[in-house]
């Protein structure tokens, strides 16, 4: 699993963006891959999967 902050997430559309700790690569991020709600400055860990406009996390849970 990698780790990253919550750089950004809508409640009302279902979507945000976490940073990579690592990399600092931004990973889109659909309320469908939550595991705990989310919310801005969040640490959490997550999985990458391929997505149809590029890597999403998955599995995201707060760290």
């Amino acid at each position: 699993m990698k780790k990253g902050t919550v750089k950004f997430f809508d409640q009302t559309k279902g979507f945000g963006f976490i940073k990579d700790a690592e990399s600092a690569t931004e990973y889109f991020v659909h309320s469908s891959g939550l595991v705990d709600q989310v919310r801005d400055n969040d640490e959490v860990t997550y999985d990458v999967e391929a997505g149809r406009k590029g890597p999403n996390a998955v599995n995201v849970k707060l760290a």
